[in-house]
């Protein structure tokens, strides 16, 4: 079972009763980039941040953390896919991946 490691951005998921590790690597966020309709990635961490996404955002963000961390099923195959805690689950890990992916590294003095 792989371990999400918050310091290296990742979170974890259970998709179909099988915990999953999401990771936005370069290639997931070239990956989510062609996946938006419209905007750039920091108008899509505004849209989280003001609570103003959208189900397609919800679930770019989270194909791409999927596939970040090696998942492999077709795209459909998340439409599809039971995840634990339902769609405020998804919301919050989704969330949860931007602001890690994002987030800026405290530097000590």
């Amino acid at each position: 079972m792989s371990v999400a490691n918050p310091w290296s951005g990742s979170v974890a998921l259970v998709l179909d009763g099988e915990r999953r590790v999401l990771r936005l690597t370069l290639g997931a966020l070239a990956e989510l980039e062609d996946r938006l309709a419209t905007g750039s990635l920091v108008e899509l961490v505004a849209r989280f941040e003001a609570g103003r996404f959208t189900a397609r955002d919800l679930a770019a963000v989270l194909l791409a953390g999927l596939r970040g961390g090696g998942w492999d099923a077709p795209a459909a195959a998340l439409a599809e896919a039971e995840i634990e805690g339902g769609a405020g689950e998804a919301a919050r890990v989704a969330a949860l991946l931007l602001a890690r992916s994002f987030a800026l590294p405290v530097v000590s003095a």
